[in-house]
């Protein structure tokens, strides 16, 4: 035989409810059902959102590191500064391409400036004018194949090219820069900055 629990009698305070009618039982679990889809749901939605958007952003990157050649555009703060590519104000025609591999980095950036835009930019990487080797072209042929550059050929005339490499102490980047003065009042700069990691 088992013996069975006494029941608790109901307080007296509180009255006796009467039983759920349909509707209210329908409504509660509703109500019900609308909470757990909300808990789950709204965490899953956001949770393909934000893969998707990820997705995106990586395809995004995949692009621009894949890219070949140079972008139209400044090199980031960062990269100038990494690099030691001063880039002055007012300059035009910028452009940058960036490659890294296990043995060396480079930063190829390219920009169009004024008399005194050259200067700040030769005085931001410590040399000056009387550096600069009329005819010289420091800026080797496989470097010129990645970004397309073209010093000599059709167009060019000898002595308008003026070049630097810019040797410095390691772990500080090494400069090959070229100046193009065929437009006397903005000349034009090209430089490959190679760094060792």
């Amino acid at each position: 035989m088992t013996a069975s629990l006494p029941r608790q009698a109901t307080s007296p305070d509180e009255p006796d409810r009467p039983p759920e009618d349909r509707r209210h039982v329908i409504r509660r679990r509703a109500l019900t059902l609308l909470i757990i889809v909300l808990l789950i749901g709204v965490p899953a939605g956001y949770l393909v959102i934000s893969a998707n958007q990820s997705r995106d952003s990586g395809k995004d990157k995949e692009a621009k590191y894949s890219a070949t050649g140079l972008t139209e555009g400044w090199p980031s703060k960062v990269q100038r500064r990494l690099y030691q590519v001063p880039i002055p104000h007012p300059s035009n025609q910028v452009a940058y391409y960036e490659t890294n591999n296990w043995k060396t980095s480079r930063l190829y950036a390219q920009f169009q400036t004024t008399q005194a835009g050259l200067d700040e930019f030769l005085a931001g990487i410590g040399v000056d004018r009387a550096d600069l080797k009329k005819g010289e072209i420091t800026i080797s042929a496989r470097d010129q194949e990645v970004t397309g550059w073209k010093f000599t050929g059709p167009g060019s005339r000898p002595g308008d090219d003026f070049g630097i490499v810019h040797e410095q102490k390691k772990p500080m980047p090494t400069l090959d820069v070229v100046v193009n003065t065929g437009n006397a009042v903005y000349p034009f700069v090209y430089v490959v900055s190679r760094t060792v990691p």
